[in-house]
């Protein structure tokens, strides 16, 4: 017992000496770039103070993609069952949930920590280790947390935008934060096979949102930027940023003379109210057999169709 001692202490330090590390990359390239207003200076370039490289690294992940990534997606949808595409996207997202309560966790979020594992505890166990999203029948909605927003809580910068070749958009802040991700995700433990249909399951699934930038978008590279940006920004923020905007643009449509008769006639009362329903019966355990049925169903009509194609086979 004594001799394993020092061994512990040592995997303690290493792990620490990383944990800062990481820390320290991301403060380092978070004060690459700011994104506040130089006089003079276009706010798309201190945003993007590399777009030189992020549009050349853009085309080449986007020729990767046309060639590689799309057709093997295709076929990955052309012949997988829609159920089968379904269960292999729940299953790799209820991995991604041990991320979310690290994450949880970190940013001092106990009660959504609590949650999410009840999440991750439901869907594992009920759910045939993932493959059926149960806990959603229940009432406990999929987060989403990860490093780079754990970075961004402790006060990290955001750091210039930047993309990855084959891995696609990222920050200063976001390298960092998915080197964490990565190392805490059991997927990445899982035997190559099961990664590449992770892989596949994910390009499947964004194969709409891609098309929509490729033929609605005039400038398809910033498009992605702007929208990455605000999306992860979105996330670090949980809302507030987005909340934050709405709110300014109604108190600007506001009129100056309701301002002045609330103010008179005493406290201001709200302007709206925003109340979110919940029918009472909406996550019950009916719904959640409901699933379980309309799952059973799927493979009966699929073992039908291997029959017929087993019948058919033979009168030929």
């Amino acid at each position: 017992m004594t001799m394993n001692r020092p061994h512990c202490g040592n995997r303690k330090v290493r792990a620490r000496s990383i944990f800062l590390v990481l820390i320290g990359i991301a403060i380092t390239l978070g004060g690459c770039a700011t994104t506040g207003n130089t006089p003079g200076q276009p706010v798309a370039s201190q945003v993007d103070p590399y777009e030189d490289f992020n549009r050349k690294m853009f085309l080449f992940n986007d020729g990767v993609d046309g060639y590689v990534a799309a057709p093997l997606a295709n076929a990955y949808k052309w012949i997988t069952p829609q159920f089968m595409q379904t269960g292999v996207s729940n299953f790799f997202t209820n991995l991604k949930n041990v991320n979310v309560v690290i994450n949880d966790v970190l940013q001092a979020k106990f009660a959504q920590g609590a949650e999410d594992t009840g999440r991750l505890a439901i869907n594992t166990t009920l759910g045939l280790g993932g493959l059926v999203d149960v806990a959603k029948h229940v009432g406990l909605e999929q987060n989403q947390e990860d490093f780079e927003q754990t970075l961004a809580v402790w006060g990290v910068p955001r750091g210039p935008y930047l993309v990855l070749p084959l891995f696609g958009p990222s920050t200063g802040r976001g390298i960092p934060g998915a080197i964490f991700d990565s190392a805490a995700n059991p997927i990445n433990y899982i035997t190559v096979p099961v990664q590449l249909l992770g892989v596949l399951s994910e390009r499947a699934n964004a194969e709409g949102a891609l098309r929509f930038i490729n033929e609605a978008a005039l400038d398809p590279y910033v498009f992605t930027r702007e929208s990455f940006l605000q999306w992860r920004d979105n996330l670090a923020t949980d809302g507030k940023s987005e909340a934050a905007f709405d709110a300014e643009g109604f108190d600007d449509g506001l009129d100056g003379d309701a301002d002045e008769a609330s103010v008179s006639e005493g406290p201001a009362k709200p302007v709206f109210s925003l109340t979110l329903d919940r029918p009472s019966d909406a996550y019950s355990f009916s719904s959640v057999a409901q699933s379980f049925d309309d799952t059973a169903k799927s493979f009966e009509q699929a073992g039908s169709k291997v029959e017929q194609l087993h019948t058919l086979k033979r009168r030929r």
